[in-house]
């Protein structure tokens, strides 16, 4: 397929050029394409992999499945408190002996030096699943999303409204890779990671794009193509703030007016889950404008294409 992937790691937007992203996307375009179309594309027959959650999922773990499971492959998972890690067995001990039995790892934990220690040890491929950091399988999936919904990328303007997060921070960088301008819409104190924002402005200053973190979220809105939505409150890392969270976001809150200040063609996009009636309303996620069950599908199809663009022959 794509030998220039073969055995590397998955672990972030922010390790990868827009050419490699790019390939990322036409492939995971052509798998769907496969899928849609009923082709076989069981490319991945007799492979194995290992999955290790720590974070409860529903896309994630679920699209990993499906993807493995239409390419020919067996998914495991791994419960974490029956690994030997959670009795004190140091994590480069686990991942060689993982590396060992399968032909990758997919895992979604909290610190992203988890991913990068099971990197280290494993000379298989390990794909970040989601970490503080980043979840750059979501924002493959974004970059798919928009380009099926408005053609390209060039000029186009996001609005990003919600914890200002992994999710955020892998699409600030896809965004100015691909010259999409980006408007981060946050209170005050809600800042990105600042190696993150040093990256996302690296690609802009290439790409000619924006990145703007604001308070002022009508600027944001203002003919934005895109609005996207996350939870304000991240499970499992801040849900002692959640009143205070839910207090601080709510003037950004995605409904029928706050779409109507974007452009009259604009998707909303959001990678769930969400609460209806804090970071978005009902008749947001349930109207017209809304691509969040498409982008949802493109979990599996992205997770596909990062699975045989990795793993090694």
């Amino acid at each position: 397929m794509r030998d220039k992937f073969r055995g590397r790691d998955y672990l972030g937007l922010k390790d990868f050029t827009k050419e490699e992203m790019n390939e990322l996307i036409e492939l995971t375009q052509d798998l769907k394409r496969k899928w849609v179309m009923g082709e076989p594309h069981a490319y991945l027959r007799d492979r194995s992999f290992g999955m290790i959650f720590e974070k409860k999922s529903t896309r994630t773990r679920n699209s990993f499945h499906a993807a493995a499971t239409a390419l020919g492959a067996q998914s495991f998972y791994l419960r974490p408190d029956e690994l030997q890690t959670s009795r004190g067995e140091p994590i480069k001990d686990t991942a060689r002996i993982i590396d060992r039995y399968f032909d990758g790892l997919y895992i979604r934990t909290f610190g992203h030096e988890i991913v990068e220690e099971f990197a280290q040890y494993m000379k298989n491929p390990v794909i970040n699943a989601l970490t503080a950091l980043e979840h750059p399988c979501q924002g493959l999936t974004d970059l798919v999303t928009i380009k099926e919904k408005k053609g390209d990328f060039k000029g186009l303007k996001v609005c990003y409204a919600g914890d200002v997060y992994n999710v955020c921070h892998s699409l600030m960088i896809g965004s100015a890779m691909f010259g999409m301008d980006i408007y981060v819409a946050a209170p005050k104190g809600y800042d990105p990671d600042p190696e993150i924002l040093r990256v996302a402005n690296e690609h802009a200053a290439v790409s000619g794009s924006k990145v703007i973190v604001t308070q002022d979220f009508d600027a944001a809105l203002k003919d934005a193509d895109v609005v996207y939505g996350n939870t304000w409150h991240s499970m499992g890392e801040n849900e002692e703030q959640k009143e205070q969270r839910i207090k601080d976001f709510m003037p950004y809150q995605i409904n029928k007016q706050a779409m109507e200040k974007a452009r009259k063609d604009a998707i909303f996009m959001h990678c769930l889950p969400g609460y209806r009636g804090e970071d978005m309303t009902d008749e947001v996620i349930e109207g017209s404008q809304s691509a969040v069950w498409d982008q949802g599908e493109n979990r599996m199809h992205t997770v596909k294409a990062v699975l045989v663009a990795t793993t090694i022959k």
